[in-house]
C-alpha cells in the first residue's frame, strides 16, 4: 500500500490518508484481513506526526474499514461492498442535486450540463 501526501492540497493530511486507504480497500488492493502499517511506522514513512496517523486510523475504524487489536495492529475489516456502493451512490445523488440547482441558477441547459459532465468524466 502506497500513500502519497500532498502538502499543497486543501484536504487535511489525515483525510488524504483515510481516502487513499478506503480507495485501496474498495478496489481490492487491500484484501480483507490484511495487516496495514502501524500508526508509528506510517507516520515515520510519511514523515508526519503520529497524532495525524492516529486520527486517520480512528476515522477508518469508525467507518468500518479497519479494526485494531491491541498489541497486534490494525487490519482490513470485512466489507459489504453493496452497502458501501449504496452509500457512495447516495452521496453522488446529493452532489448532483447541488450541481443541478447551481446549473439552473446560471441558466445552463441540460445539454450543456451533460457535455460538461462527459468532458470531466472522460479526463
Amino acid at each position: 500500500m502506497q500513500i502519497i501526501i500532498s502538502n499543497s492540497s486543501k484536504e487535511p493530511i489525515y483525510e488524504q490518508i483515510t481516502n487513499q486507504v478506503k480507495s485501496a480497500i474498495l478496489t481490492g488492493e487491500l484484501q480483507e484481513g490484511a495487516a496495514i502499517p502501524s500508526m508509528r511506522k506510517l507516520a515515520k514513512d510519511l514523515q508526519i506526526s503520529v497524532i495525524t496517523t492516529k486520527r486517520a486510523y480512528e476515522e477508518l475504524e469508525k467507518s468500518g474499514f479497519i479494526y485494531s487489536i491491541v498489541g497486534k495492529g490494525s487490519f482490513v475489516a470485512e466489507q459489504n461492498l453493496e452497502v458501501i456502493r449504496e452509500k457512495k451512490l447516495h452521496v453522488i445523488e446529493e452532489q448532483l442535486n447541488a450541481v443541478i440547482t447551481n446549473s439552473k441558477e446560471i441558466g445552463l441547459s441540460l445539454d450543456e450540463l451533460q457535455q460538461l459532465l462527459t468532458i470531466l468524466y472522460e479526463e
